[in-house]
């Protein structure tokens, strides 16, 4: 089956953002992201709009990475798409598309686990990480640590057992009255702000395992006294109060990290996932790494948020291990590793 030349589709559909990337013999040549600003009016992601809007935007999208790619969808080798997890209305829309595509051109079908096509996104671009490594996969439904010995040999070490830190930085968004999604925008006013104005609990969990949702009771609690005393007390203190609650989430994720590198004696570590773009997680990580003595590595923006380009490239190491499926697959919202 192989030729000359691997030449594959990737889609991704497992949130809110339909993306299509063309890759060829490991190379991401394009990374085309449809974003779905529907769900900004109503401060968190409507799964019957997302679907909606992924039926809409899939055929243009991937139009646009087969033109920029200058490929003719009769020169694919195969055709990845974005399994689970995910929101399930979502992911039928890609995985729909994928098959019949696939079964139109007679070609392979190739599924791939969102999560750990965020951690293979460190192989896109140099400098690529060394095996072993550790990665922390931190986004808006998932926060792991994971062990990673091969391009398709990966474990979970570590994860958090509630609620994940994405979701705790767009909730403390939320109750500062910042529009979704809240992330980026505590990440913005954090860099105003004094991380240590305010204190917020962290919750101790036994061994790497993480806990969220103790952190947003105790901010929900704090803003509520707060404001009783001033009603204008988050309007006036918003950058101190952004960066201490950020302050806080990104100790709790690299406290464990470091616990988990120390441990497997690995200095190799790795960050992926929207949350990866945090300026404040990736400054306190190169200070660890400093201390530690760890080779760090974090990919590029583009690739840290939910993209087609990391299904491309998790994709092509499926491809060489000879790693199909057929037609009677099914889109799987709480795929595992």
């Amino acid at each position: 089956m192989p030729t000359s030349e691997i030449k594959i589709l990737a889609i991704e559909s497992s949130c809110d953002e339909t993306s299509a990337a063309v890759v060829v013999n490991g190379k991401v040549l394009n990374n085309i992201i449809a974003t779905q600003s529907v769900h900004e009016n109503y401060g968190g992601v409507v799964p019957e709009l997302a679907s909606r809007a992924h039926q809409q935007n899939i055929v243009p999208v991937v139009d646009q990475a087969l033109k920029n790619a200058a490929i003719d969808k009769n020169e694919l080798s195969a055709i990845s798409f974005t399994r689970g997890p995910g929101l399930l209305g979502a992911l039928l829309v890609g995985t729909s598309f994928a098959k019949s595509m696939a079964l139109a051109l007679d070609i392979p079908l190739i599924e791939v686990n969102h999560m750990q096509a965020h951690i293979l996104a460190h192989f896109i671009d140099d400098p690529k990480p060394e095996f072993p490594f550790l990665c922390l996969t931190v986004s808006g439904g998932h926060t792991q640590i994971v062990l990673v010995e091969s391009h398709l040999k990966m474990a979970i070490i570590g994860e958090t057992r509630d609620d994940a830190v994405g979701e705790a930085f767009d909730k403390s968004a939320k109750l500062l009255g910042l529009p979704y999604p809240g992330g980026p925008l505590i990440d913005k006013y954090a860099k105003q702000g004094d991380p240590t104005k305010f204190a917020f609990p962290e919750t101790s969990m036994p061994g790497l395992s993480y806990s969220f949702s103790g952190i947003k009771t105790g901010i929900l609690y704090f803003l509520r006294d707060e404001l009783k005393k001033n009603d204008r007390f988050i309007e006036e203190n918003l950058n101190d109060i952004c960066a201490s609650i950020q302050h806080t989430l990104v100790n709790m994720l690299l406290q464990k990290l470091r616990k988990a590198a120390r441990q497997h004696k690995i200095k190799h570590i790795a960050i992926a996932g929207g949350v990866s773009a945090n300026s404040g997680l990736r400054m306190t990580l190169q200070k660890m790494a400093e201390a530690e003595r760890w080779t760090t590595y974090v990919p590029d923006f583009q690739y840290c948020t939910d993209n087609a380009g990391m299904i491309g490239i998790a994709g092509y190491y499926k491809y060489l291990a000879g790693e199909f499926v057929d037609q009677k697959v099914s889109a799987l919202p709480r795929m595992k590793f």
